[in-house]
Order: structure tokens, then C-alpha cells, then sequence
């Protein structure tokens, strides 16, 4: 089972809308469900490509999830945000790990700035958690009533992981 990370294509419209339009995703992240092939194409197109690190996990070339990079700027170039969602027929079965840990070993040469990655995990959903604690990353608190998941403010999970931490 190989896994591997690549930009998006548009030809990927309809491996993208199986896995985004799954309900089990759609209701652990913050996703919003794709109502139309017309507007995963429009996401695509005007969010996924442009994106400076927005990558497709892919098993045997077909994406089965996405994982993405956001790089700060100004006074935050010294850190990046890291983001995932993976189709739920997929889950529990280290795929996101091994995809987090392919981008930590490339995203510090890409950003040469950036100097420490951050995740936050929903304090619920334990699963992601452990994504983040397999692949290295450090929790350093819970951020109370941070973020607006599907109308309810949820509480997160701080993890990171810094440059240093590499062991190559």
C-alpha cells in the first residue's frame, strides 16, 4: 500500500467528491459537503490548486483525502498550519500518519522560514490526536472555545512540531 502526496488536478473531481462527500468526514471536520461535481470543480479550481501546499493523499494515484500546509506570513513566517481529512473507509489504518509525517520531511525545506508546524485536533475526536502524537508533534494545551465546527464552538488541542525536532 503505497501512499504518497501530490497536487491536486482537476481530473481528480470525482476521487475528491467520494471522499468529501462522505458523511463521517463531513461531520469530524470542517468540511463542507459538495453539493454538485460543478462545485467540487469550482474548489478545486479556486481553493485546492492555487493553495501554495495543499496536497492529495493518494493511494495507487487516487485520492483518498487531502492534507495541507498553511504558511504564515509577516510576523508568523516562522510557522506553518497543518490541516487533513481522509475518506472514512480509510480510517485506522495509519494512512494519515505516514501522510504527516511525508510532509514534515519535506515542508521545512520548502518554507526554509518556517521554523515550527502547528495542529490542532478537536479534544473529541482522539483518533486525530494520535495522528499528531505518531507522527511526532508535541501537545502543548487545550485552546478553549477556539474555532466554529458546523455551527458549535468546539475546544482544541495545540499540538506542534519544530524544525529541531527532525531527526534526520
Amino acid at each position: 500500500m503505497e501512499i504518497r502526496l501530490r497536487p491536486y488536478q482537476l481530473s481528480d473531481v470525482d476521487d475528491f467528491m467520494e471522499w468529501a462527500c462522505d458523511d463521517q468526514v463531513i461531520r469530524t471536520s470542517r468540511l463542507r459537503y459538495y453539493t454538485s461535481r460543478e462545485d467540487a470543480l469550482d474548489y478545486l479550481k479556486e481553493v485546492a490548486i492555487p493553495h501554495p501546499w495543499y496536497r492529495a493523499i493518494c493511494l495507487e494515484d487516487h485520492p483518498i483525502g487531502f492534507i495541507c500546509v498553511k504558511p504564515g506570513s509577516d510576523y508568523e513566517i516562522c510557522r506553518g498550519q497543518i490541516s487533513y481529512a481522509l475518506g472514512s473507509k480509510y480510517w485506522n489504518k495509519g494512512i494519515t500518519t505516514v501522510a504527516v509525517k511525508l510532509v514534515i520531511s519535506s515542508v521545512f525545506k520548502e518554507f526554509p522560514y518556517m521554523e515550527r508546524l502547528e495542529g490542532f485536533a478537536n479534544v473529541e475526536i482522539k483518533a486525530s490526536q494520535r495522528v499528531l502524537e505518531k507522527a511526532g508533534f508535541q501537545k502543548e494545551g487545550v485552546l478553549r472555545k477556539y474555532v466554529v465546527v458546523h455551527g458549535k464552538t468546539i475546544d482544541v488541542i495545540m499540538y506542534s512540531f519544530l524544525k529541531t525536532d527532525q531527526t534526520n
